[in-house]
């Protein structure tokens, strides 16, 4: 029996990457999976797919959750399918680096809107969902912790991530729903590898200021995800647990 063994959880962009890397890990644990996706639908279909070779269950949600009408679908949607609900994974996000010369209205609001209340708002409906308890797990960033440079505005929010899951887990941890922050370092997926942020001069850094020697993958966040959503960590919330190898970018 895996250690997520009839249990639900809802995975904020999962089609790629970070949460892709989590579905598949959740699912090999025995969860029933909901697969978010905003865009690429194949890719989505691709995660799904694999999680029901390998015998288990998953649908997949279209919805951008940075907007209450895509979150209300979403939840609407994992309800139908599933029943209630014992694990959000809010990892949905976006992320842009620039100067300050070069921050706009709009990537700022593009970062905090998905980043932020896309986080606020899954978290808001899948309390709904949650009978008795729950795991509610955010992604935040090193970047939290050592802000580098051109990394003000979404370094500011997964530092409003953290806050919010200090606060949270105090609020809803009466309601017996833990909630915490994991913080990855940087870890190659396809969204790094688009952005250059994965080789090159900014990979060479990254690793030279990680104890373990190198960049991550998402199966080293995924794996202490399945810790956060699991037994093994009941005793844990309101915490931020750094999983970048040691690294301080």
């Amino acid at each position: 029996m895996g250690k997520l063994t009839g249990k639900t959880a809802v995975i904020t962009g999962a089609s790629k990457g970070i949460g892709a890397g989590i579905a598949l890990e959740f699912a090999k644990e025995g969860a029933n999976v909901v697969v978010n996706y905003a865009r690429g639908k194949d890719d989505a279909e691709r995660v799904a797919a694999n999680i029901k070779t390998a015998g288990g269950k998953a649908v997949i949600v279209q919805a951008d959750v940075s907007k209450k009408a895509g979150v209300d679908k979403l939840f609407q949607e994992s309800r139908k399918a599933f029943g209630t609900l014992d694990i959000l994974v809010n990892n949905a996000g976006v992320y842009e680096f620039a100067p300050l010369e070069q921050i706009t209205e709009d990537s700022y609001r593009r970062q905090f809107d998905l980043n932020v209340l896309g986080t606020l708002l899954s978290t808001q409906a899948a309390v709904q969902s949650m009978n008795g308890g729950g795991s509610i797990i955010n992604l935040s960033s090193v970047a939290s912790l050592t802000p580098p440079p051109t990394g003000s505005v979404y370094s500011a929010t997964k530092g409003a991530i953290d806050v919010i899951t200090r606060s949270l887990a105090q609020e809803l941890g009466p309601r017996k729903i833990r909630v915490n922050s994991l913080a990855p370092g940087l870890v190659e997926t396809e969204g790094t590898k688009a952005a250059g942020t994965s080789e090159g001069e900014f990979r060479n850094l990254a690793v030279s200021r990680t104890p373990l020697g190198r960049v991550g993958a998402p199966q080293d966040i995924a794996k202490v995800a399945v810790f956060l959503a699991s037994d093994d960590s009941a005793w844990i919330t309101g915490e931020v647990l750094p999983v970048g190898g040691g690294a301080r970018l």
